[in-house]
């Protein structure tokens, strides 16, 4: 069985070749033995609407232009004609395979456009249901991936423990899918006892349960052959694409937004940022496979350290008040009339926030011209930008491999067209 060390070689040999031979690869003067082929956008293993362009001489790769925008919605247009409450539910159908996480990455940009903090509890939930997130889309990765070359009871075991989690969230926010969890200033709602020991038994069992998935492919010559070595780029080419997440770190770059520029509580937790070398697709797996387990070990602590309190910032004229206070008080119900019919209206100004989402850095930019909904908002999405690496992954590859490639790229197309 070849090595990564022969795919790689094999790799440099034909870029090489491409490059001495001047052969273009653009798609207007196509070669005599060439062929361009379209693969998607209705397709399985494209893991969305993603067209790719892909021009082949025989079976290799040597020309590939990814094709998007047949999900666009203009969510950055639309929350122009939103107020920033309103727009919260939008957040969930980005990356829809982790909208708490999108949820926590919306409103820390808001408010830090306010200048506000929310609660130490409401904090310490942000960072729980953010890891739990990231352990339900890297799992939805895992058994994608495995699908993807030819391994199909690895996804009815990740979708297993997917299950699991989105039981927990149902119990927590109301709904297994579009939470709309977090709130301005806070969160829609407490952690109850009964959430706190669901989640508890889920991290308990859940490594041993990541074992069985790994017993399952780390052994399996098929899988070993079609990830390792398999669209592999180098750090440099990594660092110029804009890549972040995953699949940075698979290439050898220590660079985490929790840890290089820590928000929330993460600066308190103790936990390890997974890198490995290569850049290729099995480096890609082995570290969200790591990042599950640190996930794992960050929700304990959060859960052992969690303190009492409440989980609204008390700001009458910048976040919603609770309902009981609406009920009961005159000038909580009248707040609360101007924050649903005019807003929150923020200072003028911009800014700019962003998270370590499961794909990589999710950011929000706002510009503010003090009434209460943005003037401009636009969302750095992960999966837009790290679709940029795609076509030196693949270029050099066979047509075969594109298949795993995009896997453990893990694009979601909701989040890269917006």
């Amino acid at each position: 069985m070849a090595t990564r060390t022969d795919d790689i070689s094999r790799k440099s040999r034909i870029l090489q070749a491409l490059e001495d031979q001047h052969t273009s690869i653009a798609f207007d003067d196509p070669l005599e033995n060439d062929l361009v082929l379209n693969m998607g956008p209705q397709h399985p293993a494209t893991h969305g609407v993603l067209r790719l362009l892909i021009r082949l001489d025989g079976e290799t790769v040597i020309g590939c232009v990814p094709e998007i925008g047949y999900l666009h919605r203009g969510y950055e247009k639309l929350a122009e004609n939103c107020s920033y409450h309103e727009f919260i539910p939008h957040t969930d159908r980005l990356d829809y395979i982790s909208p708490l996480s999108n949820n926590t990455a919306y409103v820390l940009a808001v408010e830090k456009l306010l200048g506000i903090d929310a609660p130490e509890r409401a904090q310490y939930i942000r960072v729980l249901i953010s890891e739990l997130a990231r352990i339900s889309s890297h799992l939805m990765f895992l058994g994608s991936l495995a699908m993807d070359v030819g391994a199909l009871t690895v996804w009815m075991y990740a979708f297993r423990e997917r299950e699991k989690l989105y039981d927990i969230f149902e119990r927590l926010a109301g709904a297994r899918f579009t939470t709309s969890y977090t709130r301005i200033g806070g969160l829609a709602q407490d952690m109850t006892p009964e959430v706190d020991a669901m989640v508890r038994k889920f991290i308990e069992e859940f490594p041993s349960k990541l074992r069985e998935c790994e017993k399952l492919l780390q052994t399996n010559r098929i899988f070993l052959g079609r990830t390792d070595g398999i669209g592999a780029i180098t750090k440099e080419q990594a660092i110029d694409l804009a890549l972040t997440g995953p699949g940075l770190r698979a290439c050898n770059v220590d660079f985490d937004l929790r840890k290089a520029v820590p928000y929330l509580v993460y600066d308190r937790l103790d936990f390890e940022v997974p890198v490995f070398e290569g850049g290729d697709s099995l480096a890609r797996y082995y570290v969200r496979m790591e990042e599950m387990r640190q996930s794992t070990k960050i929700v304990r602590q959060v859960l052992d350290t969690m303190p009492s309190g409440d989980i609204h910032a008390f700001k009458p004229k910048k976040v919603l008040p609770r309902k009981e206070r609406i009920y009961t008080k005159m000038e909580e119900l009248i707040h609360d009339f101007m924050l649903i019919n005019s807003g929150i209206n923020p200072p003028v100004g911009e800014v700019y926030f962003s998270v370590e989402a499961p794909k990589g850095e999710l950011g929000f930019y706002f510009y503010s011209d003090g009434t209460g909904q943005p003037w401009r908002m636009k969302i750095r999405s992960p999966s837009f930008v790290n679709l940029q690496s795609l076509t030196p992954m693949v270029v050099g590859s066979m047509v075969s491999d594109v298949v795993a490639i995009i896997g453990s790229l893990d694009p979601v197309m909701g989040e890269a067209d917006k």
